[in-house]
């Protein structure tokens, strides 16, 4: 078959193509008028970021089989079209994780012994030995937020420099952490107690300015913060003041909010190391990437499984299961968010495992799509890489989650129905009418009805009349819309809860608002 390759790869992975047999046709610095033509008659198409491939370039490339971005980022691959299309979109997720390890490395120690500082000195003519004293690893705690694949590898090199280790992940259990010689503590007690603290996480609505001023407030004073993930989860105004009044000592920082860019009120602060994202800038990360993604080209065009699909077709589900794939995947992602949604403002349960449980209808058939659909949500919401119906389960045993569904054919109060399970957090929906409009029936053994929105407000309340009231007060002098609601009551009535759908995503500072008021027990925002 036919591989247009229109940015350059790594010779390794393109010989592996044509040891394959395929014809690989090398066309660089193709314009997006040329690629239309260029793509014709290709069935695979390699590309890294810099190729945009939208819903003219498949519609052009009407013999493509598969997309692959030698890299992670799709921002520029129009995947819903590739999934009309039926083109598989496959990238390389792991391809950069140990540059991004190492360079986490590199900034640590550049942060701690002030190195491109005393560099810049030097070459300037200027002797400071003493002005750039710098600190010890060992012995040091170091506070790693998000224990992904590359929060373990930073583990692992952390711990050869003698230095202990404390982590914040939700999604994490206990026993899994300490497997790594790592202890899971709440977010606020890893900066109280941190020297170093690193960031390894998604930018998601819940982390976004995760790190900003009420959080710093509470770290030591010579605390100093690393950032390799993701722009925008600091808050960088409220860095550079914390840094300029001594709350804590310093940062080192390779992304930014806005990129590229050459402005910030961090650039003129001594304390503070940058580099313009070079996380997974290194020969080998490249290699990486070239080498994987035409280990995944070569899958797809042979039709085998393909670990880094990111798109596959629903074309398996049973006529009646299909219908549901969209519902499943949206209760994965809310339970994600029931799950996480405490990031700052106390512990959040960790997820050690999801039920799944399929009543109804729906169990007669194989549920197997729908179990991936659930997990494609979940960790979607919680991953920073494309999660996909192929590598969902993949992900899922990385992170020590136990998966366990269960079906049966007895149907109680809906034809079909699927409940969530994680923690002490629960989740059940189905679709209603004839028109099949996805519902929220329950929320925390509490039932409800509300669509399965993007943006849940989730309120605790003692069952007392004025609850409503008051929070709706707090809502509207925030301008936060109330889009829907619904009020239920646990089985002994003891307790109510409030699911409040909302136009846009609740301020944390309103969530604070809303946990301090008189007779609130608990408030969760998803989204």
């Amino acid at each position: 078959m036919r591989v247009l390759v229109s940015e350059k790869i790594a010779d390794g992975g393109l010989q592996r193509l044509r040891d394959a047999g395929h014809e690989v046709d090398i066309q660089l610095e193709l314009t997006p008028e040329t690629l239309l033509d260029a793509v014709q008659g290709s069935h695979a198409l390699i590309i890294r970021s810099a190729t945009k491939v939208t819903r003219e370039v498949l519609e052009a490339g009407a013999d493509l089989v598969v997309v692959g971005r030698a890299g992670i980022g799709l921002d520029n691959v129009d995947t819903s079209a590739a999934t009309e299309r039926g083109v598989m979109v496959v990238n390389a997720p792991q391809s950069n994780t140990l540059s991004a390890a190492e360079h986490t490395m590199a900034l640590l120690l550049a942060q701690a012994r002030n190195v491109p500082q005393a560099h810049a000195a030097l070459k300037e003519g200027r002797w400071e030995r003493s002005k750039w004293e710098g600190v010890e690893l060992s012995d040091k705690t170091l506070g790693i937020i998000g224990l992904g694949r590359i929060g373990k590898l930073v583990a692992q090199r952390a711990m050869a420099f003698g230095m202990k280790l404390v982590a914040y992940d939700p999604f994490v259990t206990p026993d899994r952490a300490r497997q790594i010689n790592v202890e899971l503590v709440d977010l606020d007690t890893l900066m109280a107690r941190a020297d170093f603290v690193t960031l390894h996480l998604a930018k998601t609505p819940e982390t976004a300015g995760l790190i900003g001023a009420e959080l710093l407030a509470k770290a030591k004073p010579s605390l100093r913060i690393i950032n390799v993930a993701r722009g925008g989860i600091i808050d960088e105004a409220a860095l550079a003041a914390a840094i300029e009044s001594g709350t804590i000592a310093g940062a080192a920082l390779d992304v930014f909010a806005a990129e590229p860019t050459t402005e910030s009120p961090l650039f003129g602060l001594d304390s503070v190391v940058v580099t313009p994202h070079l996380g997974a800038s290194t020969a080998e990360a490249q290699d990486k990437a070239g080498d994987t993604i035409a280990e995944m080209v070569e899958l797809a065009l042979a039709g085998d499984f393909v670990p880094f699909a990111v798109n596959v077709s629903a074309g398996e589900a049973a006529e009646s299961v299909r219908p549901y794939l969209g519902l499943a995947e949206r209760l994965g992602a809310i339970l994600a968010g029931l799950c996480g949604s405490d990031l700052g403002g106390g512990p959040a349960g960790s997820a050690d495992s999801i039920e799944i449980e399929y009543q109804g209808q729906i169990a007669e058939h194989d549920t197997r799509i729908l179990t991936l659909s659930v997990l494609k949500g979940f960790f979607g919401a919680t991953s920073g890489e494309p999660v996909s119906y192929v590598n969902a389960p993949q992900v899922a045993e990385e992170q020590g989650i136990e998966v366990r569904p269960t079906a049966t054919t007895t149907a109680r109060d809906y034809v079909n129905l699927i409940s969530l399970r994680s923690g002490q957090h629960s989740l059940a929906g189905t679709l209603v009418g004839l028109r099949a409009v996805p519902t929220v029936v329950m929320i925390d053994d509490h039932a409800v009805d509300v669509p399965p929105s993007d943006h849940l407000l989730i309120v605790r309340n003692e069952d007392r009349p004025g609850m409503i009231g008051t929070v709706g007060t707090v809502l509207g002098a925030a301008s936060v819309n109330i889009a829907d609601m619904a009020v239920g009551a646990n089985e002994d009535g003891a307790k109510a809860l409030m699911a409040i759908v909302t136009g846009d995503s609740v301020p944390d500072e309103v969530v604070a608002e809303l946990r301090a008021l008189d007779g609130i027990t608990s408030v969760n925002a998803v989204g």
